[in-house]
């Protein structure tokens, strides 16, 4: 198990502004998506944004890794490699990467994180990654409680473990379903999401078994109340998906995890936070009233309970009541939740459709929508969107303070002060030395120590706007002298510029342009870790193909997007079973249908898929036919 103890909140960026936001909102690092070849497409930024990025999340200790998680074609390589020199010029910390071929790379000094799109699944892939000089592994979002604390037990990589936010249905890097349906490669950041559509299930006979329903699309990931039991079994990164959603998703859903990470932190005093700062909220986070499917745990646990949702791919929202009564132009709705104008409503209608309203007013306990939409008496009405607290994120909603402790000394031809940094939690990072700011001062005997010491004390507390809040001044009996409160004033700016700018610089050697770096990932000979090699393993250039032979693999299939394909071609591999979300599964205490014929089928207009059930392992795979 890794030995490092500092727990941290790792926040999603689609940009600069929300990379911001999620620091200021308490998030101890942050990735955001490469200016290309980032598994959000969609989701690029540039080199400056970047640097930008990276010089204030410094101020705080905070921690920013860049995504170029694709698979990368040949012509691409040259530019890939570009780009990963220029973000660790520009400040960045680590990569996070799926393609192998980078490791063959001449790389700058940057730690290097692997993505979950290369299907860090087994302690053997994991043990596998700290051998070849990776530093950390993003782990498949399918691992239960024991299987992350068994790879713990037998390395010492960091582990990040997502705790919030979307899930894919297929294993991260193993779903070809967009690519071969439509030529959007999930693995190149295109993908379409096919898993989110509407799907008939049927037997051998052609008899159907569910029609139109979602029954790909799962609910969301919150593991917010697992936070201890992950820490515990050796997670040291709690990473919330997101590089494609919203700022006020990134304000609330970060502040809302550092509220339930700095709870472990007060009560487990053998964690410590990874970075700086302590933030103050203006207002209560709650998760449930940003974007979700619904909420799972999905298979920490083991299997449990549904994690699919098929009646909509859309975003659920908070539970606010039931219908009651029903008029020409409004409902009532029971329950204890005030529903304000301009809330979003929503319900499933008749149909099984999710279905939405828009709050015009509410009057005499009546909610009159824009349009009543098929509303019904005995629907269940949710809120996906809370105008109130929209609001809210939208005024200052979060700030956060470094504490410091300011020390006021004599120098021969003047004064000098000192500042410290103070650790939020016990054992969080501090700095090692003091930053010191001097000014030339005559020396003038206090008429009265008294108010002397009481001005030292209320100027040089003023920190204003500053990501600094100073909670102590040692004047060390310098109130025997007379400071006019500019003087004091100047001090303090003074030394918190420089703090600031101390805190801010990147060091120099990262800023020479050009250079040679002899830097490396480990050289090896280790086999990869598998006992067959086919497409799945996402392999598309040349030098991914070099790094496979290196490690034993003598003749590495190419990937499906670099392939002709024809055929049935398995397109999905997951443990979300239909079989036990039916209620088919006697392993789970459900009964097989005699009704139906295996195979079973999922039809798609003019696409159709096989399902094949392996019970022994738990999982389903999707074929295209």
């Amino acid at each position: 198990m890794s030995p490092d103890k500092k727990l941290e909140l790792l926040s999603p960026a689609k940009n600069l502004e929300c990379g911001i936001a999620a620091i200021r909102h308490g998030a101890d690092a942050v990735y955001i998506g490469a200016p290309r070849f980032g598994a959000r497409e969609a989701a690029g930024n540039s080199i400056g944004e970047i640097e930008q990025l990276a010089a204030e999340a410094r101020i705080f200790g905070v921690k920013t890794y860049v995504a170029l998680n694709t698979i990368l074609y040949d012509n691409e390589l040259e530019e890939a490699g570009r780009i990963i020199r220029q973000v660790y010029e520009a400040g960045a910390d680590a990569v996070i990467i799926q393609d192998f071929g980078i490791l063959e790379m001449d790389l700058p000094p940057i730690a290097l994180h692997a993505s979950t799109q290369a299907n860090n699944f087994t302690v053997d892939k994991i043990k596998f990654l700290e051998a070849i000089g990776f530093k950390r592994a993003v782990l498949a979002r399918e691992l239960s409680l024991e299987q992350i604390g068994e790879i713990a037990g037998q390395t010492t990589i960091e582990l990040e473990a997502f705790v919030h936010g979307s899930l894919c249905v297929s294993l991260s890097g193993q779903c070809f379903m967009s690519h071969t349906v439509g030529g959007r490669s999930a693995n190149r950041g295109a993908c379409a999401q096919p898993c989110r559509k509407k799907y008939d299930l049927s037997d051998a006979t052609g008899k159907i078994i569910v029609r139109d329903k979602h029954l790909l699309s799962l609910k969301d990931l919150n593991r917010s109340n697992s936070i201890r039991e992950l820490s515990d079994a050796g997670v040291r990164s709690f990473k919330i998906e997101g590089r494609l959603k919203d700022i006020n998703y990134v304000k609330n859903v970060t502040a809302y995890y550092r509220s339930e990470l700095d709870k472990v932190l007060e009560e487990k005093p053998e964690f410590t936070a990874a970075s700086l700062g302590k933030t103050t909220f203006f207002f209560t986070p709650d998760p449930s009233k940003s974007f979700q499917r619904g909420s799972t745990e999905y298979l920490l646990r083991g299997r449990k309970d549904p994690v699919a949702g098929m009646d909509s791919p859309k975003s659920l929202g908070e539970e606010i009541g039931e219908v009651t009564r029903i008029t020409s132009d409004s409902i009532q709705v029971t329950g204890t939740k005030q529903i304000s104008n301009n809330d979003g409503l929503t319900f499933v209608g008749r149909n099984g459709e999710s279905t939405g309203l828009k709050v015009n007013k509410t009057e005499n306990g009546l909610v009159y929508p824009d349009r009543m939409n098929g509303v019904f008496a005995g629907a269940k009405i949710y809120r996906n969107s809370d105008h109130a607290f929209q609001m809210a994120l939208e005024r200052k909603s979060a700030e956060r303070k470094i504490s410091v402790t300011i020390a006021l000394s004599e120098s021969p031809d003047g004064f000098t002060v000192q500042v410290a940094l103070v650790a939020a939690h016990e054992g969080s990072p501090t700095r090692d030395a003091p930053t010191g700011f001097s000014m030339l001062m005559s020396k003038v005997p206090a008429n009265d120590s008294a108010k002397s010491h009481e001005n030292i004390i209320r100027q040089l507390a003023k920190s204003g706007d500053t990501p600094f809040l100073v909670t102590d001044i040692e004047t060390s009996g310098n109130e025997q002298y007379f400071f006019t409160s500019q003087q004091l004033n100047e001090l303090r700016r003074g030394l918190l510029d420089l703090l600031l700018k101390e805190l801010t610089i990147l060091p120099s050697p990262r800023r020479i342009k050009d250079q040679t770096f002899p830097f490396k990932t480990i050289n090896n000979t280790i086999p990869y870790p598998t006992d067959a090699f086919h497409f799945e393993n996402n392999i598309s250039n040349r030098l991914a193909v070099k790094f496979f032979r290196h490690h034993g693999i003598e003749n590495p299939e190419m990937a499906v997007e670099k392939r002709q394909v024809s055929g049935r071609l398995l397109v999905m591999t997951t443990k979300h079973c239909l079989k036990y979300e039916l209620g088919f599964c006697p392993k789970f205490g459900g009964t097989s249908p005699t009704q139906f014929t295996e195979p079973f089928f999922l039809q798609d207009g003019a696409n159709r898929f096989e399902l094949e059930f392996d019970c022994r392992n738990c999982m389903m795979k999707v074929f295209k036919m």
